[in-house]
């Protein structure tokens, strides 16, 4: 670089010779020069950090994607694995435990200790926090609710071990045969009592047959009461299990004996008019859980559908107030 530099005097209209100073020539020709490059380099470097990752970064980022995306592959897995167990609930629910005449399981039951957020605070550290504390509490959800459904489960197959025991339990059939009846006596409902002359309800149904007839258990039970027992006159009550009881009333003669086992179709007793009776018959009464019920909506093992139809129109005409 030279020393000197030639600046046009307009004055005298000559070049003349001026020394070249370094401070000058730094400020003029130096500084601008770094100053851009400076300025250059950063926003080469800003722009490319920004919109040029390098392969390591590259690496993550992708990584990152890639996790993201098996995420939400994986929350679309659990709302359909929710979907389905909801369907699982439901026929549980509405079908296997209407058969079984047992309760369904409450929605309080079924979603229990699915609360508090503190238990995912630990996730709140991390990135894509949001998606995996939703994942996390999917899961959660979604484990107990197949926990709670596979204790169901085995209640409903405790349920069908026990079928074949409670269909035997079940009073199904008629006390006395068909063929032995004389008539159908008051049904089931309030009535005007021919003895006391008072209205009272009718716990159960007259079945009008002749002294010394007999009576069959309705199903398989245990002999619990056999005596002499008030208006019922000599009595007999068997308790079946799961909720089941019948009573026979009015009897000329009891058979059985309090804890022996009986089996449907077992003779027990013979008809009579003991008790609070106008002619011989039998009183029958079906509980269920402590409720009386109709008796009648229980003959359904061994009568047609013509001989059930006919039972309950003569039932339902009968004006014979012979009942305790």
């Amino acid at each position: 670089m030279g020393k000197f530099i030639y600046q046009f005097n307009h004055a005298t209209l000559m070049y003349e010779k001026i020394e070249k100073k370094f401070s000058t020539t730094f400020v003029r020709e130096i500084l601008p020069q770094i100053v851009l490059s400076i300025v250059f380099g950063i926003s080469l470097f800003y722009f490319s950090s920004r919109y040029f990752s390098s392969p390591e970064e590259k690496a993550l980022l992708d990584k990152s994607r890639d996790i993201k995306l098996k995420f939400e592959l994986l929350n679309k897995d659990i709302d359909k694995s929710a979907y389905l167990l909801n369907t699982l609930e439901k026929r549980d629910d509405n079908v296997y435990r209407m058969v079984f005449e047992a309760d369904p399981l409450s929605e309080d039951q079924r979603r229990a200790g699915f609360g508090g957020s503190d238990r995912y605070a630990y996730l709140s550290y991390y990135e894509n926090s949001e998606l995996l504390i939703n994942t996390t509490k999917k899961v959660d959800i979604l484990s107990k609710r197949m926990l709670i459904q596979s204790e169901s489960y085995k209640d409903v197959m405790n349920m069908v071990n026990n079928k074949e025991e409670m269909a035997a339990c079940i009073p199904a059939i008629q006390p006395i045969a068909l063929d032995k009846l004389t008539r159908f006596g008051s049904p089931f409902g309030r009535r005007l009592h021919p003895i006391l002359h008072i209205w009272k309800m009718h716990t159960g149904i007259d079945l009008t047959a002749p002294t010394g007839t007999e009576i069959h258990a309705a199903g398989d039970g245990i002999v619990f009461k056999a005596g002499y027992s008030g208006g019922y006159g000599n009595c007999i009550r068997l308790n079946h299990g799961f909720g089941y009881v019948t009573v026979y009333g009015h009897l000329s003669k009891i058979l059985v004996r309090p804890g022996q086992k009986i089996k449907r179709g077992d003779v027990i007793g013979l008809v009579g008019s003991t008790g609070l009776s106008t002619s011989p018959h039998l009183h029958y009464e079906v509980r269920v859980n402590g409720e009386f019920v109709d008796p009648i909506n229980f003959y359904y093992n061994d009568m047609t559908d013509e001989e059930y139809q006919k039972m309950l129109e003569s039932s339902s005409t009968s004006d014979t107030h012979i009942y305790e």
